[in-house]
């Protein structure tokens, strides 16, 4: 949201350039786990040393969910640390690989000395247990060098495992696909003293940089009361040269080799200052899940992992990734499948899945720091109407609580807030506040929580204190159950409340990596504690998840018996499974060219790897977008998943009618487009709610045996609707190339509507023509999706208008769809309130549709909902008639023609009951004579 570092920065910030210190952030070699390991690795390949670590086969065993053993460590001097491993198949037939390492007797004050293995809890939607499928003991063939496990559908995936050196590779139909340790990287640094450690080190292999203190620059405080945990493995996605995800970076779409440089990348969540871009560096987020594409092949890796984390990725004809974490478990899954869909399938069935959000967060939202009082955040909403800007939500920043204390409204400009919001109401509008989990010292909130035990501690154990906006702060600690019922009351539905009684306000949780303004790297010192008596340092990528997860739990319970029981909830730190409760932004962007260009690769990251509710801040949050830019950030923010304007409080005002004309005609006409594709969109999230498909689709999902597609990251599809965008994202740009892929038609869609000559035939790089108006658009062929056209001031009051259908046939004369539909706010879609329509396009001429529902009651109300228009490209050249069928009656429907379009008006149908359109074509052998 805003700038934060540590305090002994902050004045040499205020004097400086406006730009992310480098310096105050650990690159690999700063950071001793990092720098350690790539020593390791450095060492093991220049002088093919063997590696300490085999498997004792003596220790292999089979149960009825693991196979499992113990890893020996050979020690200097004959000694040899033993750690247990296992592999399980989860759901999704995944592998899991395992190793942890028995530290129960390790004395240390107020700590647990455990490793930790809570990441992939956290992960997972449900026990890791409840993910594990049994064994085939049949299936497990051993010899003296190892053992193999063959699995999946009609076991064609097998699993080979060499006891020393060790390596793991999983195979599909006999092909190595994914293989751990083919480099010999495996370093799991096992407990021991600083005065045991010359016993314990291997010098001709490891090094001792910071094994024991932590030498850089805010961070030398640190305890390091467990001395060196760091693990490391390297991982080779074997025949793949393309590889994407380890989110949140300011990078490309297909990740960059990282050998020869300081910046693997990164997973590590900090408050990063206007970050910058084509950066490694780390980000707000975190989600350890690597994907590699080839034609036929798709893989993923995920390493359940919540500590820092560096991945180093040499690529070549393959993809190899050294994965380091400075503590925890060695915990991973590798996942097969025939397409990159399938990736997010399986992780989906493991991690979850994006459930429904309410409809109103799928439009638009307006937000700055700060709108100043009820009259502001009142008098925009009018202006939007006056301006004929469609919005749903308007967002509050920290100005709008009394002294930044939460759960407070400033009683000098925000004392009429229960008005604010019911008059928001009426208009289908709805608020969003911030809430962040830093709590003024000396104030009723964080006195609860110091007097209760519920905040983050100290290495002492007792309440830390630090430094954010409000001056000095605690930190609920959101891992401790008895926080959640404080949080609970904190939001409580009744009058009087904080937030009153009110079902249209939902939250934002910002600053939640944590953000400590007096902290190391901006954040929380590596040795305080959460409940458990778990160090920070363990669980620092998942805390943020932890506190949005607060946040969420406690807005089901207070929405539970209304009629709007979905929460929204805006997160800007995350952590795999981040996507069950929480959407997510990219965080403190600049108002420059260069960052809306790179908002498009992270927000296709983000999907890749199913956290697919995500978005930039349009406009950019720093600084003074010129008009031109504002536009075009506008034209690309309305296919963001996630779509808000948003400004520091700073920037001057720039609510879209402010630039004037041609600029506020051009963001009116985007922001409308935005509304008319809800009901795609919104089926889009339903289909996302299923099966993890991305909302933004890369090409090379939709064209995985087009490698041309692999390294495209300027334009995207919208999910399987068969948009394809290409957004302007370049100063005064008159043309530009877009890519069509190979195998089908497409056709030009510019703006939301057919042009004259609108099928595009040929693939490859194409040149297009555009004027600061223009949003290139096109569809592919074999597509339905449903549009609303008429405007209306905000998403709740088009529920029950009219839909249009656009049909694109492809080369077969084929096209297919569908329309999800439910209430957009309530849970009755989980009890089968909601319609399901299929649409189906033949010879291209004939146009169905068949619907399904869980209720019938609730389809009946749908029933005076009609389609209006109905526009076909690719269709019959000389259409004559066109006949109508539903409910078992036919008539004839009027229709328009312009080359290969056309427009089938007010046909008459319901979108509940099945029906049908045939398209009949004028002989072409009749013709007048002269």
């Amino acid at each position: 949201m805003r700038p934060s570092l540590s305090l002994w920065a902050f004045a040499f910030f205020v004097l400086t350039t406006h730009a992310v210190k480098e310096y105050l952030f650990k690159d690999c070699q700063q950071s001793g786990f990092c720098s350690r390991n790539r020593h390791y690795a450095g060492k093991i390949a220049r002088t093919g040393s063997v590696s300490p670590y085999t498997i004792d086969p003596n220790t292999v065993s089979v149960n009825e969910t693991h196979i499992s053993g113990l890893i020996a460590k050979e020690l200097p001097g004959n000694g040899v640390v033993h750690f247990p491993w296992e592999i399980s198949v989860l759901d999704g037939d995944s592998i899991r690989f395992k190793v942890d390492e028995h530290r129960d007797d390790v004395p240390v004050k107020n700590i647990d000395s455990k490793r930790y293995a809570g990441a992939v809890d956290a992960a997972f939607d449900g026990l890791p247990e409840s993910k594990t499928r049994e064994l085939k003991p049949g299936n497990v063939k051993t010899s003296k060098s190892g053992f193999t496990y063959a699995f999946g559908p009609a076991d064609s995936y097998e699993l080979e495992v060499q006891y020393s050196p060790i390596r793991i590779a999983v195979l599909k139909d006999g092909q190595q696909q994914v293989v751990i340790n083919e480099k010999n990287f495996l370093n799991i640094e096992h407990f021991r003293t600083e005065s045991e450690n010359s016993a314990h080190i291997n010098r001709q292999l490891e090094s001792d940089f910071d094994m024991f203190h932590d030498s850089f620059g805010d961070s030398k405080n640190d305890r390091l009361p467990l001395g060196p945990e760091a693990v490391a493995v390297d991982v080779e996605l074997v025949g793949f040269s393309h590889a994407y995800g380890i989110p949140e970076h300011a990078d490309s779409l297909n990740l960059k080799d990282t050998t020869d440089t300081n910046w693997p990348y990164r997973l590590f969540n900090v408050d990063i200052f206007e970050y910058e871009t084509d950066s490694r560096m780390p980000m707000y987020g975190s989600i350890p899940l690597l994907v590699g594409v080839k034609p036929g092949s798709a893989v993923g890796v995920f390493w359940a992992n919540s500590a820092d984390t560096f991945v180093d990725l040499r690529k070549s004809d393959s993809t190899s990734a050294h994965w380091m974490s400075e503590n925890g478990v060695l915990d991973m899954v590798v996942i097969i499948g025939e397409q990159p869909a399938d990736i997010n399938l399986k992780y989906g069935l493991l991690t979850g899945f994006t459930p429904l959000p309410q409809e109103f967060a799928l439009g638009y939202h307006q937000c700055r720091w700060n709108y100043n009082d009820v009259e502001d955040v009142l008098g925009i909403a009018a202006q939007m109407d006056e301006h004929l800007f469609p919005f749903d939500t308007i967002w509050l920043d920290i100005e709008y609580a009394d002294r930044k204390q939460y759960f407070t409204w400033n009683p000098s400009t925000f004392a009429r807030s229960v008005e604010m919001m019911e008059e928001l109401d009426a208009t289908g509008r709805n608020l969003v506040v911030i809430i962040d989990p830093h709590l003024k010292t000396g104030y009723e909130v964080s006195d609860y929580v110091e007097n209760h035990h519920i905040g983050i501690k100290d290495a002492d154990n007792a309440t830390y204190k630090g430094h954010c906006w409000p001056g000095e702060s605690l930190w609920i600690d959101s891992m401790n159950p008895s926080a959640q019922a404080y949080w609970d009351k904190l939001f409580a539905y009744e009058s009087g409340s904080f937030l009153s009684q009110q079902t249209n306000v939902h939250l934002w949780n910002d600053m939640n990596e944590p953000s400590f303004f007096n902290g190391p790297e901006s954040s929380s010192p590596r040795d305080n504690l959460h409940y458990g008596d778990i160090e920070h340092r363990s669980v620092h990528n998942l805390w943020g998840k932890t506190f949005h997860e607060l946040t969420h739990n406690s807005l089901v319970k207070r929405l539970a018996n209304t009629n709007r029981q979905r929460p929204f909830i805006l997160t800007r730190s995350y952590f795999a499974g981040s996507q069950r409760t929480a959407a997510m932004w990219t965080g403190d962007n600049m108002a420059t060219w260069d960052y809306l260009e790179s908002s498009i690769p992270m927000v296709l990251t983000s999907n890749v790897v199913n956290m697919p509710f995500a978005g930039a801040d349009v406009g950019g949050f720093f600084g003074d977008p010129s008009k031109e830019l504002l536009t075009r950030w506008y034209q690309t923010g309305i296919w963001y998943p996630f779509f808000r304007a948003h400004a520091h409080i700073d920037s001057r005002r720039r609510e879209p009618w402010i630039p004037g004309e041609p600029y506020s005609s051009i963001m009116r006409d985007a922001v409308k487009l935005r509304y008319s594709l809800l009901p795609t969109l919104y089926t889009l999230f339903h289909d996302t709610s299923i099966d993890g498909t991305p909302i933004w689709r890369p090409m090379f999902y939709e064209s995985p045996k087009d490698q041309k597609t692999y390294g495209i990251e300027d334009q995207f599809f919208m999910g399987n609707s068969g948009l394809l965008v290409k957004p302007v994202t370049e100063e005064g740009c008159g043309e530009l190339s877009v890519y069509i892929p190979e195998g089908e038609v497409y056709y030009d869609y510019t703006n939301g509507e057919f042009k004259n000559h609108t099928k595009i035939t040929q693939s490859g790089y194409i040149d297009k023509t555009v004027s600061l108006s223009d949003i290139p658009i096109f569809v592919k062929g074999g597509s339905i999706f449903a549009k609303r056209e008429r405007y209306r001031r905000s998403s709740k009051l088009m529920r029950r208008d009219p839909y249009s259908l656009i049909v694109a046939f492809n080369k077969m004369n084929t096209a297919y769809g569908s329309l999800y539909v439910d209430d957009g706010e309530s849970y009755g879609y989980q009890e089968g309130k909601y319609l399901k329509a299929s649409f189906a396009g033949t010879e291209g001429k004939m146009i169905t549709s068949t619907s399904v529902t869980g209720d019938e009651h609730y389809a009946i109300s749908l029933k005076d909902i009609k389609v209006e228009k109905i526009t076909i490209a690719g269709s019959v050249a000389n259409v004559e008639k066109i006949t109508v069928v539903q409910n078992d009656k036919s008539w004839s429907a009027r229709f328009n023609q312009r080359d290969d379009i056309v427009e089938v008006l007010n046909p008459g149908i319901n979108i509940v009951d099945d029906w049908a359109i045939e398209i009949s074509e004028r002989d072409q052998d009749h013709h007048d004579e002269l």
